[in-house]
């Protein structure tokens, strides 16, 4: 926290550094926090000018305590530079390493009229026309984004970025058979690489806010670096950016239009498998980065519900990625679970009252909570899914055939068979390792998340 003589709350630093830029004094509502943001915090306010003019801001900090100014000068730069070639992003009023109130590196931004939320974005009837075009514009942006003037923007991290996602992987020190077959296959198919371009690292539904008119901002900067553009393309790809729905880019569109938005705007069109080859590290990247996320909470560094949750959705990635390289048809289906063996306990049964639980809290407690306990309402949502989950364990006991494949190949668990391919004595194209590797993810997430497996054809 930064020494002052006054510690301000965070209604008032955002006063004080609105009034420096605006260059009048204005007041500030309580700020409200948004909900998500895992590694960063948003919150909205309402400030209002000496006429009466009001100009809703938002404040996107790193949690105090754990800034990077670094990263979040970079990110001011970036919205400089992509508004300098007209991509739509949120006017920049202020940033800063600190400031009274803020107590953490931070950017002070106009806030845009607009949906985020992608299951709105997917279904709602009120987005039904851009909905068709969507996927279109999204390329366009993306090509506008790839256009911009990279001169000012050298403090970027533009390694290559296999080289830095294994870097990040070996950091977990966690071998995953999953990660080591996609790591090699990646390698041994790379395409050609492009000029370097800004990159966003992260667009997708979620990180648009989008109206009726189309995309009106493009928001969280926080991933980006210098590197081959087809990276953002294969990102919106990404099935877990689809939120569920069927069609492959984000959900709302197909891979033809969002290449025909990027050729409007750049005349380039990427190959098909040149586009495959970045989904596939784009479903690598987010399977090691969520783990990274659950590692935060898991190490102890940052006691949180959200990380948590994250590493019971590993498998989803996991899952994706032999899904996208073909490598799921040997996977051997978890067993139904076991009768519940006799025990000296009343009921409910432990699984009962795990089930019982999570529906007080989803069908009674959660519709009780108002607008106001947004952040609470999200909460909540995890914890009933987490509890989901432990039922589901609880019901499937054992390991089942995964253990019993393991020890086929001689290897005493999943970290022994991820080295062994890493050091090519196993091949992943060996059907009985393909085997081995598709049923263990298969078996985590048929109790992290049965539908995700369902729904994926």
């Amino acid at each position: 926290m930064a020494v002052t003589d006054t510690v301000r709350p965070l209604h008032e630093g955002i006063r004080a550094i609105l009034s420096e830029a605006l260059g009048e004094d204005v007041s500030v509502d309580e700020p409200g926090q948004l909900t998500g943001g895992a590694s960063r915090q948003v919150w909205a306010a309402q400030a209002r000018t000496s006429d009466g003019t009001v100009v809703p801001v938002v404040l996107r900090r790193d949690p105090p305590g754990h800034g990077d100014a670094d990263r979040m000068r970079a990110e001011a730069a970036c919205l400089r530079a992509a508004a300098a070639v007209g991509v739509p992003v949120p006017a920049l009023l202020a940033s800063a390493d600190d400031a009274p109130g803020i107590d953490a590196p931070f950017l002070l931004m106009e806030r845009v009229d607009g949906e985020s939320i992608p299951r709105k974005l997917q279904r709602d009837p009120e987005f039904a026309q851009v909905r068709t075009r969507l996927a279109e514009k999204m390329g366009f942006v993306l090509g506008q984004i790839h256009g911009s003037a990279v001169d000012e923007l050298t403090m970027l991290d533009d390694r290559d970025p296999l080289d830095a996602l294994e870097d990040i992987y070996l950091g977990l020190d966690d071998p995953r058979p999953a990660v080591e077959i996609g790591l090699r296959w990646l390698r041994e198919h790379r395409p050609a690489r492009r000029t370097a371009a800004l990159v966003h690292g992260d667009f997708r539904l979620g990180n648009v806010l989008v109206d009726e008119s189309g995309i009106r901002g493009v928001l969280d900067w926080e991933l980006a670096h210098l590197g081959d553009p087809i990276e953002d393309l294969g990102w919106l790809c990404v099935r877990a950016w689809r939120f569920g729905a069927q069609p492959p880019v984000a959900g709302i569109g197909t891979r033809e239009h969002l290449l025909d938005g990027y050729e409007r705007a750049t005349g380039v069109r990427p190959s098909d498998a040149e586009l495959h080859w970045w989904e596939t590290f784009g479903t690598l990247r987010w399977l090691v980065l969520s783990r990274f996320q659950a590692n935060r909470h898991l190490s102890g560094a940052e006691h949180s519900l959200e990380l948590a949750a994250i590493g019971r959705r590993v498998c989803e990635s996991e899952y994706d990625l032999l899904l996208i390289l073909d490598l799921l048809g040997e996977a051997v289906p978890p067993a139904e679970p076991a009768p519940t063996a006799p025990t000296v306990h009343d009921r409910p049964a432990l699984t009962e009252i795990v089930a019982l639980v999570a529906e007080t809290l989803s069908d009674e407690v959660a519709p009780a909570l108002d607008t106001a306990h947004a952040r609470e309402r999200y909460l909540l949502r995890i914890c009933v899914n987490l509890l989901g989950i432990a039922g589901r364990e609880l019901d499937a006991g054992a390991d089942g055939p995964a253990a019993d494949l393991l020890g086929a190949l001689d290897c005493a668990s999943e970290a022994d068979l991820a080295q062994r391919i890493r050091a090519g004595v196993l091949p992943y194209t060996d059907p009985a390792v393909r085997r081995c590797v598709g049923t263990a993810v298969l078996t985590r997430l048929m109790v992290a998340n049965p539908r995700h497996a369902v729904t994926s054809h």
